[in-house]
Protein backbone atom coordinates (compact mmCIF):
# COMPACT_ATOMS: atom_id res chain seq x y z
CA UNK A 1 0.00 0.00 0.00
CA UNK A 2 1.41 3.37 -0.95
CA UNK A 3 -1.41 5.79 -0.07
CA UNK A 4 -4.55 5.79 2.08
CA UNK A 5 -7.33 8.35 1.61
CA UNK A 6 -10.86 8.79 2.88
CA UNK A 7 -12.57 7.26 -0.18
CA UNK A 8 -9.79 5.11 -1.67
CA UNK A 9 -6.41 3.56 -1.14
CA UNK A 10 -3.63 3.03 -3.65
CA UNK A 11 -1.35 0.06 -4.18
CA UNK A 12 1.44 -0.83 -6.59
CA UNK A 13 0.28 -3.64 -8.88
CA UNK A 14 2.14 -6.94 -8.74
CA UNK A 15 1.83 -9.88 -11.10
CA UNK A 16 -0.48 -9.54 -14.11
CA UNK A 17 1.95 -9.64 -17.09
CA UNK A 18 5.06 -9.53 -14.87
CA UNK A 19 6.15 -12.89 -13.52
CA UNK A 20 6.90 -13.90 -9.93
CA UNK A 21 4.81 -11.32 -8.10
CA UNK A 22 7.09 -8.46 -9.04
CA UNK A 23 5.84 -4.92 -9.52
CA UNK A 24 4.46 -3.85 -12.89
CA UNK A 25 4.97 -0.18 -12.02
CA UNK A 26 1.25 0.61 -12.27
CA UNK A 27 -0.59 2.23 -9.37
CA UNK A 28 -4.03 0.78 -8.72
CA UNK A 29 -6.69 2.99 -7.11
CA UNK A 30 -9.17 0.93 -5.08
CA UNK A 31 -12.32 2.48 -3.63
CA UNK A 32 -12.74 1.63 0.04
CA UNK A 33 -16.19 0.23 -0.75
CA UNK A 34 -14.55 -2.53 -2.86
CA UNK A 35 -12.36 -3.58 0.05
CA UNK A 36 -15.47 -4.11 2.15
CA UNK A 37 -17.26 -6.26 -0.47
CA UNK A 38 -14.55 -8.35 -2.13
CA UNK A 39 -11.69 -10.53 -0.92
CA UNK A 40 -8.18 -9.09 -0.99
CA UNK A 41 -4.99 -11.19 -0.94
CA UNK A 42 -2.38 -9.88 1.45
CA UNK A 43 1.13 -11.33 1.66
CA UNK A 44 2.11 -9.44 4.80
CA UNK A 45 -0.60 -10.28 7.34
CA UNK A 46 -0.58 -13.55 9.26
CA UNK A 47 1.90 -15.71 7.43
CA UNK A 48 4.71 -13.91 5.61
CA UNK A 49 5.61 -16.75 3.26
CA UNK A 50 3.97 -18.24 0.18
CA UNK A 51 4.38 -21.61 -1.46
CA UNK A 52 6.17 -21.51 -4.77
CA UNK A 53 6.61 -24.34 -7.23
CA UNK A 54 9.25 -24.88 -9.90
CA UNK A 55 8.18 -27.56 -12.40
CA UNK A 56 11.03 -29.39 -14.16
CA UNK A 57 10.10 -31.63 -17.10
CA UNK A 58 12.61 -34.33 -18.04
CA UNK A 59 12.45 -36.92 -20.83
CA UNK A 60 11.03 -40.39 -20.26
CA UNK A 61 14.47 -41.80 -21.06
CA UNK A 62 16.11 -39.79 -18.27
CA UNK A 63 17.09 -41.29 -14.93
CA UNK A 64 14.18 -39.68 -13.08
CA UNK A 65 15.22 -41.05 -9.68
CA UNK A 66 18.64 -39.44 -9.95
CA UNK A 67 17.08 -36.21 -11.23
CA UNK A 68 14.73 -36.18 -8.25
CA UNK A 69 17.64 -36.65 -5.84
CA UNK A 70 19.47 -33.73 -7.49
CA UNK A 71 16.38 -31.52 -7.23
CA UNK A 72 15.86 -32.44 -3.57
CA UNK A 73 19.46 -31.40 -2.83
CA UNK A 74 19.03 -28.13 -4.77
CA UNK A 75 15.80 -27.38 -2.92
CA UNK A 76 17.47 -28.10 0.41
CA UNK A 77 20.45 -25.87 -0.44
CA UNK A 78 18.34 -22.98 -1.72
CA UNK A 79 15.15 -23.03 0.32
CA UNK A 80 15.66 -24.94 3.58
CA UNK A 81 16.67 -21.79 5.49
CA UNK A 82 13.27 -20.29 4.63
CA UNK A 83 11.51 -23.21 6.28
CA UNK A 84 13.14 -22.37 9.61
CA UNK A 85 11.80 -18.79 9.50
CA UNK A 86 8.44 -20.13 8.39
CA UNK A 87 8.31 -22.44 11.43
CA UNK A 88 8.47 -19.40 13.71
CA UNK A 89 5.90 -17.52 11.62
CA UNK A 90 3.48 -20.45 11.54
CA UNK A 91 3.51 -20.76 15.33
CA UNK A 92 2.83 -17.02 15.61
CA UNK A 93 0.06 -17.10 12.97
CA UNK A 94 -1.55 -20.21 14.48
CA UNK A 95 -2.38 -18.18 17.58
CA UNK A 96 -4.56 -15.85 15.50
CA UNK A 97 -5.60 -17.87 12.40
CA UNK A 98 -6.27 -21.53 11.75
CA UNK A 99 -3.12 -22.09 9.70
CA UNK A 100 -1.66 -25.55 9.99
CA UNK A 101 1.05 -27.16 7.89
CA UNK A 102 2.64 -30.46 8.81
CA UNK A 103 5.57 -30.11 6.43
CA UNK A 104 7.27 -26.81 5.75
CA UNK A 105 10.49 -28.17 4.27
CA UNK A 106 10.99 -28.30 0.49
CA UNK A 107 9.63 -31.35 -1.33
CA UNK A 108 9.81 -32.70 -4.88
CA UNK A 109 6.64 -34.23 -6.33
CA UNK A 110 6.64 -36.67 -9.27
CA UNK A 111 3.99 -36.84 -12.00
CA UNK A 112 3.89 -38.04 -15.59
CA UNK A 113 2.98 -35.67 -18.41
CA UNK A 114 2.62 -36.19 -22.17
CA UNK A 115 6.20 -35.12 -22.93
CA UNK A 116 8.03 -36.64 -19.96
CA UNK A 117 8.34 -36.93 -16.20
CA UNK A 118 7.43 -33.78 -14.27
CA UNK A 119 9.39 -33.20 -11.08
CA UNK A 120 7.97 -30.22 -9.19
CA UNK A 121 9.96 -28.53 -6.44
CA UNK A 122 7.63 -27.00 -3.83
CA UNK A 123 9.16 -24.61 -1.33
CA UNK A 124 8.34 -21.66 0.90
CA UNK A 125 9.54 -18.22 -0.07
CA UNK A 126 9.12 -14.63 0.98
CA UNK A 127 6.91 -13.09 -1.76
CA UNK A 128 9.47 -10.39 -2.48
CA UNK A 129 12.18 -13.01 -3.01
CA UNK A 130 10.16 -15.33 -5.25
CA UNK A 131 11.76 -14.46 -8.55
CA UNK A 132 15.31 -14.42 -7.18
CA UNK A 133 14.79 -17.79 -5.44
CA UNK A 134 13.49 -19.33 -8.63
CA UNK A 135 16.42 -17.81 -10.56
CA UNK A 136 18.90 -19.42 -8.14
CA UNK A 137 17.13 -22.77 -8.28
CA UNK A 138 16.98 -22.82 -12.09
CA UNK A 139 20.67 -21.95 -12.45
CA UNK A 140 21.55 -24.75 -10.04
CA UNK A 141 19.31 -27.16 -12.00
CA UNK A 142 20.85 -26.23 -15.35
CA UNK A 143 24.38 -26.62 -13.97
CA UNK A 144 23.63 -29.96 -12.28
CA UNK A 145 21.79 -31.46 -15.25
CA UNK A 146 24.54 -30.38 -17.67
CA UNK A 147 26.91 -32.69 -15.76
CA UNK A 148 24.56 -35.69 -16.12
CA UNK A 149 24.63 -37.67 -19.36
CA UNK A 150 21.44 -39.55 -18.47
CA UNK A 151 19.20 -36.57 -17.57
CA UNK A 152 17.70 -34.34 -20.25
CA UNK A 153 15.11 -31.59 -20.07
CA UNK A 154 12.01 -32.42 -22.09
CA UNK A 155 9.88 -30.36 -24.40
CA UNK A 156 6.79 -31.19 -26.44
CA UNK A 157 7.73 -33.73 -29.11
CA UNK A 158 5.91 -35.83 -31.65
CA UNK A 159 7.01 -39.41 -32.15
CA UNK A 160 5.91 -41.93 -34.72
CA UNK A 161 6.08 -45.61 -34.09
CA UNK A 162 5.78 -48.04 -36.94
CA UNK A 163 5.37 -51.61 -35.88
CA UNK A 164 5.21 -54.48 -38.29
CA UNK A 165 3.60 -57.30 -36.42
CA UNK A 166 4.86 -60.51 -38.01
CA UNK A 167 3.37 -62.80 -35.39
CA UNK A 168 -0.14 -62.52 -36.82
CA UNK A 169 -1.05 -64.77 -39.71
CA UNK A 170 -1.59 -63.01 -43.00
CA UNK A 171 -5.05 -63.18 -44.45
Amino acid sequence: MIDIRILQFNIVECGNWVDAEQSTGRIIHIPNSKALREPIANYQIGFEYIWNETPVLITFESDWKKAKQILEKIAEDNAMHLSEGAQRQIRKAARKYFIQYNKLTPIVYTTVKESGVMLTIRFLVNPRQRRFSEHQIWEAILEAFSREANIDLAYPTLRYYHHENKSKPEE
